[in-house]
């Protein structure tokens, strides 16, 4: 049998660490405007999905995420609903005042993103998002396979 290289051994637990960290240097910069982080995850979700989002797809990726079910799911966008800042029945769209706090909440959160990402050489960071997706991509393709 073959060794198996040091860098896959290491793989998961670095990635866990990292995803730790990214996530507290999140909810710090979060924080510092009073927003819990799902209400971030949703408004980005909708925003990516642009102009609208299909109502399941976003329950369910909300659903699907930690710290999240179907309650604090459903709750989570009647407030972002009654708040104003996202509108729409079976397809859900961001409002004005929607777009305008997730364009200052994205450049507030890309500032730190920034701060951290450019100690390192671009193409190795490209190359790391790259390979996270591929990952994520195939997993999700062995797991529909697999269904």
């Amino acid at each position: 049998m073959n060794p198996v290289p040091a860098a896959y051994a290491e793989f998961g637990q670095t990635l866990a660490f990292t995803e730790r960290t990214m996530t507290a240097v999140l909810r710090n910069r979060l924080a510092q405007r009073d927003v819990q982080p799902e209400t971030w995850y949703a408004l980005k979700l909708v925003a990516v999905g642009s102009p609208h989002v299909a109502r399941r797809s976003l329950v369910g990726d909300l659903e699907g995420s930690r710290g999240l079910d179907a309650d604090s799911t459903r709750a989570l966008l009647a407030r972002l609903a009654g708040d104003g800042l996202i509108a729409g029945d079976n397809a859900i769209g961001l409002t004005e005042e929607g777009k305008a706090l997730f364009e200052s909440l994205r450049e507030h959160v890309l500032g730190a993103t920034v701060g951290l990402l450019g100690q390192f050489d671009l193409r190795d960071v490209e190359t790391t998002v790259r390979i996270l997706k591929a990952i994520t991509r195939r997993t999700q393709e062995e797991a529909e396979s697999a269904a």
